[in-house]
């Protein structure tokens, strides 16, 4: 195990699998609501052309050969044995069901391939399509990724992500109700909104029961509305510091339960706008472990104070929703 002050997600995939596991990000050729008119048009404003987080990602290839070829690079650059196929840009739930059904049977039948990781919005979880993912649930090492990015509605609109806060909740409690792991995706230093209302986030995760999170930095991509707006000077990215300690300060409040799949978000160096210090992630993390050393806290300090003190405001009760004895 690492040794960090949270409950990092390469853990649990050691934990799981007792080899080293790789995530390969495959591009299903998905389009968004928030894109053809169903929700909006334009995207959110921080999402490229391609999606957002997509980039490195060769679209022309089949979900097969998308996967093998990352499994030769990630096999030779980190020694992976095994791997999980990511469903990454755009909303990878947003088709018809027997669409989905081959796509995600398709990769799991590429040797090696031990699981999925299927990323999309809350708006995109109709009954059908929950049925459908609760099965891989059963059956396969799986994880629904929700993007999130904020619980407020005005920094929703802002964002022009095209669904509210309570579409958000609404597709986490019927994912759990099928026995899905959600992964909520959440952004820090987002424009208008204070220290305070960043943390709180921490506390509703805990009460919706998520069991994972993606924490990321507030970052500007070229031909983005976001970049117009940065350069207009009516947004301004957190400096290093500044996100390591917001960082930290979340982890402290985040029940320890959860499972920490990123702290910091990439972008290829052609691509990013600012911060230019997110390039070095690994200069970040490393800088979050220390400062989480300095204070003699990790995830869940502040919670654990809570139970201490006879509260259990925040600290949802749950079982397990994963069963290592299927994925032998």
């Amino acid at each position: 195990m690492s040794g960090r002050r949270y409950t990092a997600f390469s853990d649990e995939l050691r934990r799981v699998f007792g080899c080293r596991v790789q995530r390969i990000s495959v591009d299903a050729g998905f389009t968004c609501p928030n894109r053809d008119g169903a929700a909006g048009t334009g995207g959110c404003i921080f999402c490229g052309g391609k999606g957002s987080g997509s980039f490195g990602i060769r679209p022309e290839l089949s979900v097969t050969r998308q996967l093998l070829h990352g499994k030769e690079f990630l096999a030779r650059r980190y020694g992976a044995a095994r791997f999980l196929a990511y469903f990454q840009p755009y909303s990878n739930t947003y088709a018809p069901v027997e669409h989905l059904r081959e796509l995600y049977d398709e990769a799991l039948g590429v040797p090696d391939v031990a699981g999925l990781i299927v990323g999309t919005r809350p708006d995109c979880l109709p009954t059908d399509v929950l049925d459908l993912l609760a099965g891989y649930a059963r059956n396969t090492y799986f994880w629904l990724e929700l993007g999130l990015q904020s619980p407020l509605d005005r920094t929703l609109a802002l964002l022009n992500r095209g669904h509210d806060f309570a579409a958000f909740a609404d597709a986490v409690a019927r994912s759990r109700e099928r026995g899905i792991r959600v992964c909520a995706h959440v952004i820090l230093g987002l424009p208008g909104e204070s220290r305070e209302e960043m943390l709180s986030t921490a506390g509703i995760l805990n009460g919706l029961g998520v069991e994972g999170v993606k924490i990321h930095q507030l970052h500007v991509m070229k031909g983005t509305v976001l970049e117009e707006i940065y350069r207009r000077g009516e947004v301004r990215c957190l400096e290093r510091d500044e996100y390591v300690g917001l960082v930290c300060d979340f982890l402290e409040r985040l029940d320890p339960r959860i499972v920490i799949h990123r702290l910091v978000g990439d972008a290829p160096a052609d691509h990013l706008v600012a911060p230019r210090w997110s390039l070095r992630k690994g200069d970040v993390l490393g800088a979050v472990d220390a400062e989480l050393e300095r204070r003699g806290t990790g995830q869940g300090s502040a919670v654990a104070k809570n139970v201490r003190e006879g509260s259990t405001e925040g600290i949802p009760q749950r079982k397990s929703l994963i069963c290592p004895s299927r994925l032998q």
